[in-house]
Protein backbone atom coordinates (compact mmCIF):
# COMPACT_ATOMS: atom_id res chain seq x y z
CA UNK A 1 0.00 0.00 0.00
CA UNK A 2 1.31 3.43 -0.94
CA UNK A 3 1.01 6.35 1.47
CA UNK A 4 1.10 9.73 -0.27
CA UNK A 5 1.42 12.95 1.68
CA UNK A 6 1.52 15.27 -1.33
CA UNK A 7 -0.75 15.95 -4.27
CA UNK A 8 2.07 15.15 -6.67
CA UNK A 9 2.66 11.74 -5.10
CA UNK A 10 -0.98 10.61 -5.11
CA UNK A 11 -1.33 11.74 -8.71
CA UNK A 12 1.68 9.59 -9.62
CA UNK A 13 0.11 6.59 -7.90
CA UNK A 14 -3.19 7.08 -9.71
CA UNK A 15 -1.45 7.70 -13.05
CA UNK A 16 0.30 4.34 -12.74
CA UNK A 17 -3.03 2.64 -12.05
CA UNK A 18 -4.62 4.44 -15.00
CA UNK A 19 -1.79 3.34 -17.28
CA UNK A 20 -2.63 -0.25 -16.32
CA UNK A 21 -6.25 0.31 -17.33
CA UNK A 22 -7.61 0.31 -13.78
CA UNK A 23 -10.74 2.08 -12.57
CA UNK A 24 -10.22 4.29 -9.53
CA UNK A 25 -12.43 4.52 -6.45
CA UNK A 26 -12.10 7.14 -3.72
CA UNK A 27 -13.26 6.90 -0.10
CA UNK A 28 -12.96 10.40 1.41
CA UNK A 29 -12.57 10.35 5.22
CA UNK A 30 -11.36 12.44 8.11
CA UNK A 31 -9.63 9.40 9.60
CA UNK A 32 -10.40 7.74 12.95
CA UNK A 33 -11.53 4.85 10.78
CA UNK A 34 -14.22 2.49 12.06
CA UNK A 35 -16.40 -0.29 10.66
CA UNK A 36 -18.52 2.26 8.80
CA UNK A 37 -15.48 3.43 6.87
CA UNK A 38 -14.46 -0.18 6.30
CA UNK A 39 -17.85 -0.83 4.69
CA UNK A 40 -17.13 2.01 2.25
CA UNK A 41 -13.69 0.56 1.51
CA UNK A 42 -15.25 -2.84 0.85
CA UNK A 43 -17.82 -1.27 -1.46
CA UNK A 44 -15.02 0.47 -3.33
CA UNK A 45 -13.04 -2.77 -3.58
CA UNK A 46 -16.06 -4.51 -5.09
CA UNK A 47 -16.60 -1.79 -7.70
CA UNK A 48 -13.13 -0.52 -8.59
CA UNK A 49 -9.71 -1.93 -9.50
CA UNK A 50 -7.73 0.66 -7.51
CA UNK A 51 -8.92 2.11 -4.20
CA UNK A 52 -7.72 5.37 -2.68
CA UNK A 53 -8.65 6.42 0.86
CA UNK A 54 -8.11 10.06 1.73
CA UNK A 55 -7.49 10.95 5.37
CA UNK A 56 -7.75 14.66 6.03
CA UNK A 57 -9.35 16.52 8.93
CA UNK A 58 -10.61 19.46 6.90
CA UNK A 59 -10.42 22.71 8.89
CA UNK A 60 -12.82 24.62 6.65
CA UNK A 61 -15.83 22.48 7.59
CA UNK A 62 -15.47 23.16 11.31
CA UNK A 63 -17.06 26.23 12.84
CA UNK A 64 -15.89 28.27 15.85
CA UNK A 65 -16.14 26.26 19.05
CA UNK A 66 -16.46 22.92 17.23
CA UNK A 67 -14.16 19.96 17.81
CA UNK A 68 -11.47 20.51 15.17
CA UNK A 69 -8.59 20.55 17.65
CA UNK A 70 -9.68 17.45 19.56
CA UNK A 71 -10.95 15.44 16.59
CA UNK A 72 -9.22 12.02 16.83
CA UNK A 73 -6.22 11.55 14.54
CA UNK A 74 -4.86 7.99 15.03
CA UNK A 75 -2.85 8.04 11.81
CA UNK A 76 -0.84 4.84 12.20
CA UNK A 77 -3.95 2.86 13.22
CA UNK A 78 -5.78 4.24 10.21
CA UNK A 79 -2.95 3.24 7.87
CA UNK A 80 -3.00 -0.28 9.34
CA UNK A 81 -6.78 -0.51 8.87
CA UNK A 82 -6.44 0.51 5.24
CA UNK A 83 -3.66 -2.02 4.62
CA UNK A 84 -5.70 -4.84 6.20
CA UNK A 85 -8.64 -4.11 3.95
CA UNK A 86 -6.84 -3.99 0.64
CA UNK A 87 -6.55 -0.25 0.05
CA UNK A 88 -4.08 0.51 -2.72
CA UNK A 89 -3.13 4.04 -1.71
CA UNK A 90 -3.78 6.42 1.17
CA UNK A 91 -3.72 10.15 0.54
CA UNK A 92 -2.96 11.84 3.88
CA UNK A 93 -2.06 15.47 3.21
CA UNK A 94 -1.46 18.16 5.79
CA UNK A 95 -3.50 21.35 5.87
CA UNK A 96 -0.73 23.30 4.13
CA UNK A 97 -0.85 20.86 1.21
CA UNK A 98 -4.59 21.31 0.70
CA UNK A 99 -4.66 25.02 1.58
CA UNK A 100 -1.17 26.38 0.79
CA UNK A 101 -2.41 29.98 0.92
CA UNK A 102 -5.57 31.87 1.77
CA UNK A 103 -8.41 30.06 0.02
CA UNK A 104 -10.31 32.50 -2.20
CA UNK A 105 -12.22 29.98 -4.31
CA UNK A 106 -15.16 28.11 -2.80
CA UNK A 107 -17.80 25.69 -4.04
CA UNK A 108 -21.27 26.38 -2.64
CA UNK A 109 -24.49 24.44 -3.11
CA UNK A 110 -27.57 26.53 -2.37
CA UNK A 111 -30.91 25.55 -0.81
CA UNK A 112 -29.90 21.96 0.07
CA UNK A 113 -27.38 23.25 2.61
CA UNK A 114 -29.83 25.55 4.43
CA UNK A 115 -32.00 23.08 6.42
CA UNK A 116 -31.07 20.35 8.93
CA UNK A 117 -27.39 20.64 9.92
CA UNK A 118 -27.02 23.82 7.86
CA UNK A 119 -29.10 25.79 10.37
CA UNK A 120 -26.64 25.29 13.21
CA UNK A 121 -23.40 24.89 11.24
CA UNK A 122 -23.11 27.90 8.91
CA UNK A 123 -20.28 27.45 6.43
CA UNK A 124 -19.94 23.73 7.17
CA UNK A 125 -21.17 22.50 3.82
CA UNK A 126 -19.17 25.08 1.90
CA UNK A 127 -16.10 23.54 3.50
CA UNK A 128 -17.30 20.02 2.65
CA UNK A 129 -18.11 20.76 -0.99
CA UNK A 130 -14.89 22.67 -1.51
CA UNK A 131 -12.64 19.98 -0.04
CA UNK A 132 -14.50 17.22 -1.92
CA UNK A 133 -14.05 19.13 -5.17
CA UNK A 134 -10.34 19.42 -4.40
CA UNK A 135 -10.12 15.68 -3.68
CA UNK A 136 -12.05 14.75 -6.83
CA UNK A 137 -9.72 16.95 -8.90
CA UNK A 138 -6.58 15.67 -7.19
CA UNK A 139 -7.40 11.95 -7.38
CA UNK A 140 -9.38 11.98 -10.60
CA UNK A 141 -11.52 9.05 -9.43
CA UNK A 142 -14.24 7.28 -11.37
CA UNK A 143 -16.40 6.58 -8.31
CA UNK A 144 -16.52 8.14 -4.83
CA UNK A 145 -18.14 6.45 -1.84
CA UNK A 146 -20.05 8.16 0.98
CA UNK A 147 -22.15 6.92 3.90
CA UNK A 148 -25.89 7.34 4.34
CA UNK A 149 -25.37 8.39 7.97
CA UNK A 150 -24.32 11.79 6.65
CA UNK A 151 -27.45 11.96 4.51
CA UNK A 152 -27.50 15.69 3.90
CA UNK A 153 -23.84 15.64 2.90
CA UNK A 154 -24.54 12.84 0.42
CA UNK A 155 -27.46 14.72 -1.14
CA UNK A 156 -25.39 17.90 -1.40
CA UNK A 157 -22.40 16.13 -2.98
CA UNK A 158 -24.62 14.30 -5.47
CA UNK A 159 -26.24 17.57 -6.53
CA UNK A 160 -22.89 19.36 -6.78
CA UNK A 161 -21.46 16.63 -9.02
CA UNK A 162 -24.57 16.65 -11.20
CA UNK A 163 -24.77 20.45 -11.50
CA UNK A 164 -21.07 20.91 -12.26
CA UNK A 165 -20.92 17.90 -14.62
CA UNK A 166 -18.09 16.32 -12.67
CA UNK A 167 -17.25 13.07 -14.49
CA UNK A 168 -17.64 10.61 -11.63
CA UNK A 169 -20.28 8.50 -9.93
CA UNK A 170 -21.31 9.02 -6.30
CA UNK A 171 -22.25 5.84 -4.42
CA UNK A 172 -24.05 6.19 -1.09
CA UNK A 173 -23.66 3.14 1.16
CA UNK A 174 -25.98 2.09 4.01
CA UNK A 175 -25.43 3.29 7.56
CA UNK A 176 -23.50 0.79 9.68
CA UNK A 177 -24.92 0.32 13.17
CA UNK A 178 -23.89 -1.15 16.49
CA UNK A 179 -25.92 -4.20 17.66
CA UNK A 180 -28.25 -1.88 19.63
CA UNK A 181 -28.84 0.34 16.60
CA UNK A 182 -26.56 3.28 17.34
CA UNK A 183 -25.02 4.56 14.12
CA UNK A 184 -21.25 4.04 14.09
CA UNK A 185 -19.42 7.36 14.28
CA UNK A 186 -15.96 8.64 15.16
CA UNK A 187 -17.64 11.03 17.61
CA UNK A 188 -19.10 8.14 19.63
CA UNK A 189 -15.69 8.10 21.35
CA UNK A 190 -16.71 11.30 23.14
CA UNK A 191 -19.52 9.46 25.00
CA UNK A 192 -19.21 8.23 28.57
CA UNK A 193 -20.45 4.67 29.24
CA UNK A 194 -23.83 6.01 30.44
CA UNK A 195 -24.12 8.43 27.54
CA UNK A 196 -23.34 5.58 25.17
CA UNK A 197 -26.34 3.67 26.58
CA UNK A 198 -28.53 6.77 26.35
CA UNK A 199 -27.48 7.48 22.75
CA UNK A 200 -29.51 4.55 21.45
CA UNK A 201 -32.63 6.70 21.95
CA UNK A 202 -31.71 8.47 18.72
CA UNK A 203 -32.16 5.29 16.72
CA UNK A 204 -35.26 4.35 18.72
CA UNK A 205 -36.88 7.61 17.69
CA UNK A 206 -36.21 6.78 14.05
CA UNK A 207 -37.57 3.27 14.47
CA UNK A 208 -40.73 4.79 15.95
CA UNK A 209 -41.02 7.03 12.91
CA UNK A 210 -40.81 4.03 10.58
CA UNK A 211 -43.40 2.13 12.64
CA UNK A 212 -45.87 5.02 12.60
CA UNK A 213 -45.58 5.43 8.84
CA UNK A 214 -45.98 1.67 8.32
CA UNK A 215 -49.15 1.86 10.43
CA UNK A 216 -50.56 4.51 8.12
CA UNK A 217 -49.74 7.71 10.01
CA UNK A 218 -48.85 10.35 7.43
CA UNK A 219 -49.03 13.40 9.71
CA UNK A 220 -45.42 14.56 9.84
CA UNK A 221 -46.05 16.90 12.76
CA UNK A 222 -47.52 14.12 14.89
CA UNK A 223 -44.67 11.77 13.96
CA UNK A 224 -42.07 14.38 14.93
CA UNK A 225 -43.85 14.92 18.25
CA UNK A 226 -43.72 11.23 19.09
CA UNK A 227 -40.05 11.05 18.08
CA UNK A 228 -39.24 13.96 20.38
CA UNK A 229 -41.06 12.24 23.24
CA UNK A 230 -38.73 9.26 22.90
CA UNK A 231 -35.64 11.48 22.85
CA UNK A 232 -36.83 13.42 25.91
CA UNK A 233 -36.90 10.22 27.94
CA UNK A 234 -33.17 10.87 28.43
CA UNK A 235 -32.67 14.15 30.36
CA UNK A 236 -29.13 14.54 29.04
CA UNK A 237 -30.19 14.66 25.38
CA UNK A 238 -30.47 18.16 23.93
CA UNK A 239 -32.48 18.07 20.71
CA UNK A 240 -31.06 20.16 17.88
CA UNK A 241 -33.62 19.07 15.29
CA UNK A 242 -36.08 16.33 14.46
CA UNK A 243 -37.09 16.69 10.82
CA UNK A 244 -39.06 14.84 8.19
CA UNK A 245 -38.09 16.07 4.76
CA UNK A 246 -38.36 15.19 1.11
CA UNK A 247 -35.44 12.86 0.39
CA UNK A 248 -34.35 14.79 -2.70
CA UNK A 249 -35.12 18.46 -1.97
CA UNK A 250 -34.71 18.27 1.83
CA UNK A 251 -37.81 20.46 2.19
CA UNK A 252 -39.91 19.84 5.30
CA UNK A 253 -43.12 17.92 4.57
CA UNK A 254 -46.54 18.17 6.23
CA UNK A 255 -47.73 14.83 4.90
CA UNK A 256 -45.58 11.75 4.41
CA UNK A 257 -45.63 10.62 0.81
CA UNK A 258 -43.07 9.25 -1.63
CA UNK A 259 -39.47 9.07 -0.43
CA UNK A 260 -38.84 10.91 2.83
CA UNK A 261 -35.83 11.32 5.07
CA UNK A 262 -36.36 11.33 8.82
CA UNK A 263 -33.32 13.01 10.37
CA UNK A 264 -32.27 13.71 13.94
CA UNK A 265 -29.45 15.72 15.48
CA UNK A 266 -28.85 15.86 19.23
CA UNK A 267 -26.16 16.85 21.68
CA UNK A 268 -25.26 14.42 24.41
CA UNK A 269 -22.48 15.59 26.64
CA UNK A 270 -19.72 16.90 24.39
CA UNK A 271 -20.87 14.81 21.41
CA UNK A 272 -23.08 15.95 18.57
CA UNK A 273 -24.84 12.90 17.13
CA UNK A 274 -26.75 12.69 13.85
CA UNK A 275 -28.74 9.85 12.35
CA UNK A 276 -31.45 9.28 9.79
CA UNK A 277 -33.56 6.75 7.95
CA UNK A 278 -35.04 6.73 4.47
CA UNK A 279 -38.66 5.67 4.10
CA UNK A 280 -40.28 5.09 0.72
CA UNK A 281 -44.08 5.04 0.78
CA UNK A 282 -44.45 4.89 -2.99
CA UNK A 283 -45.41 1.21 -2.93
CA UNK A 284 -47.85 1.50 -0.07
Amino acid sequence: MDVAKTIADIRKCVATARAAGKTVGLVPTMGALHVGHVSLIEAARSRCDYVVVSIFVNPTQFGPGEDFEKYPRPEEEDFATCARHGVDAVFAPGASEMYPRENLSWVSVEKLTAPLCGRSRPGHFRGVTTVCTKLFNIVGCDVAFFGQKDAQQAVVIQRMVADLKVPLEIVVCPTVREPDGLAVSSRNKYLSPQQRKDAVQVYRSLVRCRELIAAGNVDASDIRTQMCEILRQVPGIEIEYVSIVDAETLDEVDQVQGRILAAVAVRLGSARLIDNILVDTSGQ
